[in-house]
């Protein structure tokens, strides 16, 4: 095996914690050429082994359901800048702003200016 080679697979086999938002393939449907075979999921749970070297995680597809026993060399994480950029890169000083953005960067924004022009509340007395 190459020194490339050895750089790429150490490169993917990387850990993944709770609550990261990940992709994941199916290697059985990928191979087997099912549609479907690739899923945004959270990782809900990592299992590590005794022998520290083999983790296995449960994921939880966003469309529902759980992945059980999954290997992470068949998942790539989805960082949150990426899933932010659109709200970060946005020219808000255009007429033509709102349709640059995604849906859901409009509705985060949407509730950030409605919390933000209020005062805070502050706890009922018990």
């Amino acid at each position: 095996m190459s020194a490339q080679q050895n750089t790429t697979t150490a490169t993917f086999q990387a850990m993944f914690r709770k609550d990261d938002y990940v992709l994941y393939r199916d290697p059985t449907l990928f191979w087997a050429g099912t549609p479907g075979h690739t899923v945004v999921c959270r990782v809900a749970y990592v299992e590590r082994y005794s022998s520290g070297k083999v983790v296995r995680y449960a994921l939880v597809p966003v469309t529902g359901g759980l992945l059980r026993d999954v290997q992470g060399d068949y998942m790539r994480l989805l960082p949150p800048a990426d899933a932010m950029r659109d709200i970060d890169t946005a020219p808000l000083n255009t007429a033509d702003a709102a349709t640059d953005m995604t849906a859901a960067a409009m509705a985060w924004l949407t509730q950030q200016h409605a919390t933000a022009n209020r005062r805070p509340e502050l706890p009922a007395e018990s």
